[in-house]
């Protein structure tokens, strides 16, 4: 007789693996398969740069989540403090007018405590000095809420994870690609692989990602721009959880011409590349924005590059860059913010033009209208309002205006030679319409009914994302309904 797991994941992702360890501490064996080989594991999560968003009261809160306590920075560092009201307010600040949904207030509540049961389990964080701090008056200054990334980013998140499963009993199986759910007498019993291998279990997580990976469901779901749009992580998060739950009778749920879309480098490899080193592997991210204009093919600005901080942006600015003709832009700066610029634009493979003149410049920018692209810039040169000191920790109220675009914060002259254009598109990270789920993590069907032995984690939780999404708040979340649902599918099946 075939084995029958307690507990049956599949995927093997951020959300996987807090599924894993949850239900493996409640005394459940659990089995998780993985569609890749070893080498391609853990869903979008090794691309990530392991921040995680969380509420938290004080710098003391901090300390138990990190590797190295006693680094020497820690004495004159001002973390500030994240309380759940402003994360909440900061969610809602993207649900366009909408309040939050009951996913969202779990999101919040959940997340410190969650980091910490993470912590207990071996996983832990170091400050994100590089891009979320500014150091002013001898004194390190976090900005923006977020402030902590898993060590070794999103590749140590996964191994540390990984590492917590295994020493709890946990068994993963690589290459074995989920086909459809087994249904017997109305309710799960498993699953059948791709090589038709029927595996058993008592219940079955789905967290498997999104559909970002799969081209039809992109132009479908999201709409006709997102077909040629390049993939910033796995090529295996093609929608087939969320298709097989549907199936069933589960519930769409969320917004699904919403996701996260980050401006990337316009000549990356689709899928990136897990190949190179993680630090090097970011490259293909162009998110200083912020730092100068960005112009699309016609000469002209498109959004507020200073709107907000740029963790609070950079997730919907790949969407605008997308919606431009050709689905490209520039971002312009001048040799005033390069040393601010992100590790991303200086690494040996990022693509860009440099001349000593913007004329020059432009004329170096296949496709670009420069007639009118140089007009646009001398028209935000003319109308910058500088604050007395750059301070990217604050909103400075510096602002400019050109084509009719504001630019609220951060303007400042592009004057200094020399000048650089990097070529932009728009890079999809995760989608965000999904399933609906109950409180414990069990997978609703369309008349709002649990169905039995199903439940769903990840980037398959709808309604947590909605216009919008502050950094750190997708890991954060996986981590959070993985929990939910780990522990759940490890009780009795009364839930």
């Amino acid at each position: 007789m075939s084995k029958i797991w307690d507990v049956l994941i599949v995927g093997s992702g951020n959300a996987a693996l807090c599924a894993g360890i949850a239900a493996c501490e409640s005394g459940a064996e659990v089995l998780m398969i993985e569609k890749s080989g070893p080498e391609m594991a853990g869903g979008n999560t090794k691309y990530t740069a392991g921040a995680m968003r969380f509420a938290y009261n004080n710098s003391e809160e901090l300390l138990p989540l990190l590797a190295s306590p006693d680094d020497p920075r820690i004495s004159y560092t001002n973390f500030g403090s994240y309380s759940e009201d402003t994360f909440a307010k900061d969610l809602r600040s993207f649900n366009e007018g909408k309040p939050l949904t009951k996913e969202q207030h779990i999101l919040v509540s959940k997340s410190y405590e969650t980091l910490l049961w993470l912590a207990g389990h071996g996983v832990t964080y170091e400050p994100i000095w590089a891009r979320q701090s500014f150091e002013k008056d001898g004194q390190i200054i976090f900005w923006g809420g977020l402030t902590l990334a898993a060590e070794n980013e999103g590749v140590g998140l996964f191994d540390m994870e990984l590492a917590a499963f295994r020493r709890l009993g946990g068994k993963l199986k690589f290459k074995c690609e989920f086909k459809s759910l087994l249904i017997e007498n109305g309710e799960i019993r498993g699953l059948k692989t791709a090589s038709e291998e029927q595996i058993l279990s008592k219940s079955v997580i789905l967290a498997c990602g999104g559909f970002e990976s799969n081209e039809t469901m992109r132009a479908e779901l999201i709409g006709p721009e997102w077909l040629s749009a390049k993939v910033r992580g796995t090529p295996h998060n093609t929608g087939d959880g969320l298709r097989a739950a549907w199936e069933l009778g589960a519930q769409r749920y969320g917004q699904f011409d919403g996701c996260h879309a980050t401006p990337m480098d316009y000549f990356m490899k689709n899928y990136g590349n897990l190949k190179i080193p993680h630090g090097e592997r970011k490259n293909y991210r162009k998110i200083s924005y912020f730092l100068g204009v960005m112009l699309n093919k016609n000469g002209c600005r498109f959004v507020d590059e200073g709107s907000d901080f740029r963790n609070y942006t950079y997730a919907q600015l790949g969407q605008a860059i997308l919606k431009q003709p050709g689905q490209r832009a520039w971002q312009f700066f001048d040799s005033k913010v390069f040393d601010l610029l992100y590790d991303e634009y200086h690494f040996y493979d990022a693509k860009f033009e440099e001349a000593n003149t913007l004329s020059e410049l432009l004329q170096k920018c296949n496709g670009l209208n420069r007639k009118s692209a140089e007009k646009t810039l001398l028209e935000f040169n003319a109308s910058v309002t500088s604050p007395c000191s750059f301070d990217p920790s604050v909103k400075d109220g510096a602002s400019s205006r050109s084509n009719g675009v504001e630019k609220s914060n951060w303007a400042q002259c592009i004057d200094t030679p020399p000048f650089r254009a990097y070529p932009v598109t728009g890079g999809i990270t995760f989608t965000y319409g999904g399933l609906k789920v109950s409180e414990e993590g069990v997978v609703l069907n369309v008349q709002g009914e649990k169905i039995p032995n199903l439940f769903a984690c990840g980037e398959m939780v709808g309604g947590v994302f909605f216009g919008g999404y502050p950094g750190g708040s997708g890991l954060t979340s996986g981590a959070v309904f993985g929990r939910l649902a780990g522990l759940s599918a490890a009780l009795p099946l009364d839930c």
